[in-house]
């Protein structure tokens, strides 16, 4: 609204954009607000009451129907102000009760930082527009008119503000194609925080203005002709680009103002979608097109279910000029975006269960609950929601959208999380490419599969999407505990076989692990490959012995009987006990660091270790650095995924013996099945000196042949 009004000026306003509004609604609503927020002022000195209003006129600009406009003026009622949410559902029903409760920032409850309590709020407000996107509508319209009176706040929340729209709002009413809302949060949030930058941009765009506008009539009235000529009905229009817009492409691109050739944009609106492509006929014969900037978004529909088709032409005094081609219904859901496209009736709701513009919405709701961290949620909104897209095609022709720079591999995620899991290779149009290889629009994308194959820690290196990220983590967890729990049991058998006992049946191993204090057994045996509790430990209950002299934990790893530590610094103690964990096989080379076991010395993990990293004892976590004495070697586990084939095997050794590195054991096991083809797994023992030897052996084996992947696989202690 352009100056202060009554309600009675708001109806008549409203009633312009949507001649069936609820007018006794709308009033209840008005008085409601009115009377819980008389007496507060906003920051800008005005009446509460007046924000209220103008969150429902924007909401009216979008041609919402009436009860979300009653929910905009009582948006901020529970939040501000001693009323409840059964005090709106008892008003005005569970409907505007259920968004306005959505749009309610959570209080009462204790949270570590602020960023894990906007993340819950965020949270909150995805539940709730999961179950009707209303409710974010809202949020838009309330988090604009925000941004639009920002000049009395204090620097440091104004910037607070803007780069959350920047980074959050502005990308989310993009998502459900808001352009206009878009545009203006974009711009307002730049003037925010570069100031400098957006005043430059602005004196530039009034300086060319004239200038600007000729050249649009020499582009409009020859297509206007040319259209006529063909008996194309079409509204033409010129426009300059949003100021952010403008500022992003001068950083991406690295030129000038000046130099940008895409300012504006000419659009034509046609009648339907036949003559979409004949008014592109048109153009084309009229204009040079450059063809590797030509988009057909009518075939394939942007995720947020934009249409229409873009080209650029060498235009008058050949200057390059882009022209967006769409229908009129085109046209109006590009403007408002989902708030078109969402089936209101007044009186009667009604929504197409159809609309691909909620699907990424579901998505959020599925993959959020993997993501336990706020910092991986907000990277996940930023990421996955936010970014632009691409769409490929899978090999039966289904269409995927996926964030602007992500990978062969995210694709693999895309598709399935088993696909995903089990992923050696990627196929884009045909060619062989490695899984890090970064997706373009248009391309065919084939996932090469095996069940051997599985993830590993790296992979976080490859993949762009949360999704992904988040799947891989999970597994990496779920395998480490897996992994846990079988070295735990290996080295508890070979104890025993040590002492020459026998293994205890599940239902005895059952009862120690739960006079220990643990609910089952594989608690209880991942904690002992850990080194939370120790053999001795567990002995004494399965085949009591005599208690030695109580000591204090480092006293007892520093007896002399301990052997002396190989190729390992502990800082301020000597002559501990150690021994390398099975779980991760450290190398010189590689950040380490240890933990001080129960009666085993300390166990030295890499860094990124999964197990390590499971165990909640940071007092037991020791600093370790490597001492190694020139030409020690350390036993280090290979697994190769190949394509089985004629003397692979002897390929590979040959590879690995040609860097002067020890082969101790060498077996390959094939497998043949008809989904994934004849494939085959090698197990390799090597001595190695350090990660770089490794780095170098990784490298020479993954350029031979039909070897699909290389990883350390569960390996050797130094006890065995």
């Amino acid at each position: 609204m352009s100056e202060k009004m009554n309600l009675a000026q708001f109806i008549i306003f409203i009633e312009s954009f949507n001649a069936n509004i609820n007018i006794p609604l709308i009033r209840a609503a008005y008085e409601f607000s009115d009377k819980a927020h008389a007496g507060q002022l906003r920051e800008t000195g005005d009446p509460f009451i007046e924000h209220c209003l103008e969150v429902a006129f924007i909401l009216a600009e979008q041609h919402m129907d009436s009860t979300t406009i009653a929910a905009g003026l009582l948006h901020d009622v529970v939040e501000d102000t001693n009323v409840t949410i059964d005090e709106i559902r008892k008003e005005f029903g569970d409907e505007i009760a259920h968004m306005v409760n959505g749009l309610t920032k959570l209080s009462g409850l204790s949270y570590k930082s602020t960023t894990d309590k906007q993340v819950e709020y965020f949270r909150k407000m995805l539940l709730s527009m999961s179950e009707d996107i209303r409710v974010i509508i809202i949020k838009l319209a309330d988090r604009l008119h925000n941004m639009r009176t920002l000049a009395p706040l204090d620097p440091e929340k104004k910037t607070a503000i803007a780069t959350e729209t920047r980074e959050i709002y502005a990308p989310l009413a993009h998502r459900l194609g808001m352009a206009k809302i878009k545009c203006e949060l974009e711009d307002l949030a730049f003037a925010t925080l570069e100031p400098k930058k957006y005043a430059y941009i602005e004196k530039k765009l009034k300086e060319s203005s004239e200038e600007r506008e000729a050249y649009i009539k020499e582009v409009t009235e020859p297509l206007k002709q040319a259209l006529e000529k063909e008996g194309i009905v079409a509204e033409i229009t010129g426009r300059a680009k949003h100021l952010d817009s403008i500022w992003r492409k001068m950083q991406k691109r690295q030129v000038s103002f000046e130099q940008i050739y895409d300012l504006f944009a000419i659009r034509a609106v046609v009648e339907n979608e036949r003559d979409c492509y004949h008014a592109l006929g048109v153009v084309h014969s009229t204009w040079k097109p450059v063809m590797e900037r030509f988009h057909d978004y009518i075939a394939n529909v942007k995720s947020n279910m934009y249409q229409s088709l873009h080209t650029t032409v060498i235009g008058p005094r050949n200057r390059m000029v882009e022209i967006q081609i769409r229908t009129k219904k085109m046209h109006y859901r590009a403007e408002y975006g989902i708030a078109a496209h969402w089936l209101y009736k007044e009186g009667k709701r009604k929504y197409d269960e159809s609309d691909k513009r909620m699907a990424w919405v579901r998505e959020v709701l599925e993959w959020q609950k993997e993501l336990t961290s706020s910092e991986d949620f907000l990277e996940f909104l930023k990421v996955d929601l936010f970014q632009d897209d691409i769409f490929v095609y899978t090999p039966k022709g289904e269409l995927k959208h996926l964030p602007k720079g992500a990978t062969a591999l995210d694709f693999a995620f895309a598709i399935h999380s088993d696909v995903g899991f089990h992923c050696t290779g990627a196929k884009i149009n045909n060619k062989f490419v490695p899984l890090n290889t970064p997706l373009e629009s248009g391309q065919l994308v084939e996932i090469q599969t095996s069940p051997h194959q599985h993830p590993s820690i790296d992979w976080l290196k490859i993949v762009k999407t949360g999704a992904a990220k988040s799947k891989i983590k999970h597994w990496i967890i779920q395998q480490g505990y897996a992994q846990a729990v079988t070295l735990g049991r290996e080295i508890l058998e070979r104890e025993l076989r040590h002492r020459r006992l026998k293994m205890p049946n599940e239902s005895q191993l059952l009862d120690v692990a739960q006079a220990m204090g643990f609910a089952e057994t594989d608690q209880l045996l991942a904690k002992l490959s850990a080194g939370v509790v120790s053999v001795a430990s567990i002995l004494s209950r399965i085949e009591p012995v005599s208690s030695p002299q109580d000591e204090s934990l480092m006293g007892k790893l520093a007896l002399p009987t301990r052997r002396h530590p190989r190729g390992i610094k502990v800082k301020g103690a000597d002559n501990l006990m150690f021994r390398f964990a099975a779980c991760c096989q450290p190398l010189p080379g590689e950040n380490i660091t240890g933990f001080i076991t129960r009666g085993r010395g300390v166990t030295v993990h890499r860094q990124d270790c999964p197990v390590i990293a499971s165990i909640n004892e940071p007092d037991r976590k020791i600093d370790l650095e490597w001492d190694v004495r020139l030409g020690e070697s350390f036993l280090i586990r290979l697994e190769v995924l190949v394509h089985d084939r004629k003397n692979i095997l002897k390929d590979i050794t040959d590879a690995i013996s040609a860097l002067d590195v020890n082969v101790r054991a060498a077996e390959i096991k094939s497998e043949r099945k008809p989904s994934v083809g004849s494939t085959a797994i090698g197990y390799f023992i090597l001595e190695i000196v350090n990660a770089a030897q490794l780095k170098r052996v990784y490298d020479k084996i993954k350029k031979i042949q039909g070897v699909l992947t290389v990883e350390r696989s569960r390996g050797l202690s130094s006890d065995d």
